[in-house]
């Protein structure tokens, strides 16, 4: 069956897909939601965990999405249809099969990750991994290899990568690209403005 064909079959059987943004934290994933909520796509999210020094414009998280995985009943994701959620890359697999998602996939500079999720800890005064650089560098590219061919073998799944570093680069052409993928006919030039360069720390 074909891509496009495959496609159809599995919106008539599972309903209208989820927009998820994903990727490792630290990696972006914030900024894009912040863009696609202004853009006009609907978000999820309780705003329980609120905007701190190391994520001024919000953390768009959904308290649910941390227990994929525990919890047997994902029931809520269905009001999610047609709706943008965030769920970080190692819960990705946790998502069940009988839904379609588009995935926006945020990949980053792995040392820029490391080192904003270490300025995060020290930020809240809480001791950094003491696993070293090399270490974790290692962890997160076999993780992200992982997640790869999770996306590409599992049929629920369509897909997105976007770099981080080009979307604060080249804002525009990356919310068209955003537009296109979700489908949803967003206002481009409203989510290009949301873009900050000056959040983009922990240059390399």
């Amino acid at each position: 069956m074909t891509g496009p064909l495959r496609q159809l079959t599995r919106h008539l059987r599972f309903g209208a897909p989820i927009v998820v943004v994903s990727g490792l934290p630290r990696s972006g994933t914030s900024m894009t939601m912040k863009m696609l909520e202004a853009g006009g796509l609907p978000i999820v999210t309780d705003g329980k965990r609120t905007a701190d020094e190391s994520n001024p414009k919000g953390y768009y998280e959904f308290e649910p999405v941390e227990r994929l995985g525990q919890d047997t009943d994902t029931s809520w994701l269905d009001a999610a249809r047609g709706k943008v959620i965030k769920v970080v890359s190692p819960l990705l697999p946790h998502l069940p099969e009988d839904r379609n998602y588009r995935v926006v996939f945020m990949r980053r500079n792995l040392e820029e990750i490391l080192a904003s999720q270490s300025k995060m800890l020290v930020t809240r005064g809480e001791d950094p991994d003491a696993t070293s650089d090399t270490d974790l560098l290692g962890f997160y590219e076999d993780h992200l290899r992982k997640v790869t061919n999770l996306l590409n073998r599992r049929p629920c799944f369509e897909w997105l990568e976007v770099q981080y570093a080009e979307v604060l680069g080249q804002p525009e052409a990356q919310a068209e690209r955003l537009r296109a993928f979700v489908g949803h006919g967003l206002d481009v030039r409203r989510m290009a403005q949301v873009v900050d360069p000056d959040l983009y720390r922990n240059r390399r």
